[in-house]
């Protein structure tokens, strides 16, 4: 799983499951660039990997500010997109519909200009990874808009596989995992993972570490493409 003289750009990659995979994809040889909108967690990150590492501050909101990064990152092996924001949970009375939108633009539409900016400068053995989620195949009540997202993503993944051949393209379908994204009060969320870890047969919730070897496998993977990776501990049979 030798990533030794690569570059992996990680979108997302200062918290959560992108900093988890920008530190897996360094310890294998890599040279990772991390990519946040805020300074800040841009800073924080390359504090903790290993010296080469970079870092660079991007809206991913803005396609011309992307078609910038792209062109000052130049040549890439592997995109991957793990930035998000909040998960947008609410019932369909009380949806607000602007906010579907908003969470549709970072969470889709800066996906798919991310991928358009990076394609021409991918090797043609290199890979995207995108982030899709079990609320796809899964949903609850709720989760209409982030249901709708991953079912969404995880399409995405499929015709980009077949437009961009030979380039590799999959998603990772992570289910509940402990990271930054759940912004629940502390009880409220302990109480959360708690819930979910008893409901699935490996009695426990995904830790980012467990993720981050998923995308590993699509970044070394030579034969995997249009493939959608699920780790929900078993949740999905339950």
């Amino acid at each position: 799983m030798s990533l030794a003289g690569q570059h992996v750009v990680v979108l997302g990659g200062t918290s959560g499951i992108g900093f988890a995979v920008a530190s897996a994809v360094t310890d294998r040889g890599a040279k990772v660039t991390v990519v946040s909108s805020r300074r800040a967690n841009v800073d924080r990150a390359l504090a903790a990997l290993p010296s080469g590492s970079t870092g660079l501050v991007a809206d991913l909101t803005d396609g011309e500010g992307v078609g910038d990064l792209f062109g000052e990152l130049g040549a890439l092996d592997h995109l991957v997109y793990t930035a998000g924001a909040e998960l947008l949970l609410s019932p369909l009375a009380d949806l607000d519909v602007a906010a579907a939108r908003k969470f549709f633009e970072l969470r889709y539409f800066s996906v798919l200009t991310a991928v358009q900016a990076a394609a021409s400068r991918l090797r043609p053995d290199g890979s995207i990874t995108l982030t899709t989620g079990t609320a796809g195949p899964r949903p609850v009540p709720g989760s209409i808009v982030a249901s709708s997202l991953c079912g969404a993503i995880e399409a995405l993944t499929r015709a980009l596989a077949v437009e961009l051949a030979p380039i590799r393209v999959n998603a990772v379908q992570p289910g509940v995992v402990r990271s930054p994204l759940w912004t629940f009060p502390d009880d409220i969320r302990d109480q959360f993972y708690r819930d979910t870890a008893a409901n699935t047969p490996l009695r426990r919730i995904g830790e980012v570490d467990d993720i981050a070897q998923a995308y590993l496998f699509f970044l070394t993977q030579p034969h995997a493409t249009g493939t959608v990776l699920t780790l929900d501990g078993g949740a999905m049979l339950s």
